[in-house]
């Protein structure tokens, strides 16, 4: 039966995909809604679209499992003696011919398939259900690689392990954007496998460069290859002048006028010189943001998170660069030892790593406040959306006016964008919390959740452990024991 089976499989999808485009085009057997039919038609749209992502998921997995159980079965009936390049060439050119793929994305599909069928099963499995994307899968067949086996099994079990315990408010990694899944797959992996980050930071720094590559229609590209922080600051100067530019008179958008600014500097009609360091210690950790004075007055920041214990060199926890990621703790250290112009303190909660609580009763913010809004949200927290911190505006979820504080609880960050759509849209957030971000509610009803920071415990260094314990459920009067290091540290080198 297995030809058949296959053949009538298919015809059955083919059967249940007609009846899903008729019932796009509005010609089911009943309407969505006898009270209002466009309106839920609209419904049913979307309802589709819901469908539609869990049934290609679940094709993804099948096409996997089915390329992966093609290449067992071609091996075992190769004659003895063929060649193993040449039998490897001939399943991947098989495969690219049937799925129309080039002889590389052939090979790179098949490299995942093998992956995810054999050193991946729970994020074959959770393709297989449905609740991530085959986007997603690829995304942990990237993160894990170089892992050995017990740290790519750690790494999946963090993110789709049915015991790893998350919040019941949290999105689940098959709800937001890949990109950001492999944000914080990424995020994982540096802290917890923080030995090979140096050494491919020293390889990465000595291969900076900057490139040109001719486009179409009289265009070219000229990108730069450079540490993150640079890169990071740059960006975040080059939007900061690019908003300052906008108004009623200007008819650029903001990415050409970036790019109009960006072509200023490079030519010589724009400088910027000089760069120095503020930042935001932590109680656990350190926040620092660098800036370089351009002539504008507009000064390029950048958000640093530092584990207080790897500030002071005592482990070699990774440090989080807002808009990037994970960064290794020599250069978050470097950052701070060129110099501090100010250091503000905030408060983490070392027994999960979050931010604490600030609050005030005025409308305004204080920079501690804002600052603490950015290492809560670490983006804007409108459902996909990675516009960095720096970039975003603090908006109260409450209106001051409808009787809504100034307190963190109340506050989130959003993007210029989409805090004009949730002014003139049916789009509202949800209820917040001091550590964690609001979700949304659209139009349509349909809620998304948040996206929520994966807090960890800083490190603690491994020698004192045994005089350290566990961190201890109390406040310090004065300064804590690494609130004091730090303080030496900064001393040390001011």
């Amino acid at each position: 039966m297995g030809t058949a089976a296959v053949a009538k499989a298919y015809d059955d999808i083919n059967a249940a995909l007609a009846v899903l485009n008729a019932e796009v085009d509005g010609c089911g057997s009943e309407p969505f809604s006898e009270a209002d039919p466009l309106a839920g038609l609209a419904d049913g749209c979307l309802d589709i679209l819901a469908g539609a992502r869990v049934a290609e998921a679940g094709f993804a997995g099948l096409k996997a499992r089915a390329a992966v159980k093609y290449t067992d079965t071609a091996d075992a009936v190769a004659p003895p003696d063929a060649p193993v390049q040449a039998q490897e060439m001939a399943i991947a050119a098989e495969i690219g011919a049937l799925l129309a793929l080039g002889p590389r994305a052939a090979g790179s599909f098949l490299a995942a398939s093998h992956a995810l069928a054999r050193e991946l099963p729970l994020t074959l499995s959770a393709l297989q259900a449905g609740t991530i994307s085959w986007q997603h899968a690829l995304v942990m067949v990237d993160e894990t690689a170089g892992l050995d086996r017990a740290g790519a099994a750690a790494l999946e079990a963090q993110f789709l392990g049915p015991d790893t315990p998350r919040p019941a408010t949290a999105a689940r990694i098959g709800e937001i954007p890949a990109y950001r899944f492999r944000h914080k797959a990424r995020t994982w992996r540096e802290r917890h496998h923080a030995e090979s980050i140096e050494k491919r930071h020293a390889k990465g720094v000595a291969d900076r460069r900057v490139e040109y590559r001719p486009d179409q229609d009289g265009m070219a590209w000229l990108s730069a290859r450079l540490p993150a922080h640079q890169a990071v600051a740059g960006w975040n100067r080059l939007t900061a002048l690019a908003r300052g530019m906008q108004g009623p008179e200007e008819t650029r958008t903001l990415t050409q006028l970036k790019a109009d600014t960006f072509a200023a500097a490079v030519l010589g009609s724009g400088t910027s010189s000089g760069s120095g360091t503020t930042g935001s210690g932590l109680g656990d950790s350190a926040a620092a943001g660098t800036d370089a004075g351009p002539s504008s007055g507009i000064r390029a920041q950048v958000l640093v998170t530092v584990p207080v214990f790897s500030l002071l060199g005592l482990t070699g926890e990774p440090a989080m660069l807002d808009g990037y990621g994970p960064i290794p703790a020599s250069m978050a250290r470097k950052l701070l030892a060129d110099g501090a112009s100010s250091f503000h303190r905030v408060l983490v909660d070392p027994r999960d790593g979050a931010p604490l609580e600030i609050g005030r009763t005025s409308y305004r913010l204080t920079k501690a406040m804002k600052k603490a809004l950015q290492l809560r949200d670490g983006k804007c927290t409108f459902p996909g959306c990675n516009n960095p911190s720096l970039d975003n505006e603090a908006d109260h979820l409450t209106a001051w006016h409808h009787g809504g504080t100034t307190g963190i609880s109340n506050l989130a960050q959003l993007c210029p964008k989409h805090h004009r759509l949730k002014h003139n849209s049916g789009w509202t957030p949800t209820p917040t919390t001091q550590n964690a971000p609001p979700g949304w509610t659209s139009p349509t009803g349909r809620h998304y959740k948040p996206e929520h920071h994966d807090w960890e415990p800083p490190h603690w260094p491994h020698q004192p452990q045994s005089a350290i314990g566990d961190p201890p459920d109390f406040i310090y009067i004065g300064l804590s024991p690494g609130e004091e290091g730090l303080e030496q540290f900064l001393h040390a080198h001011g």
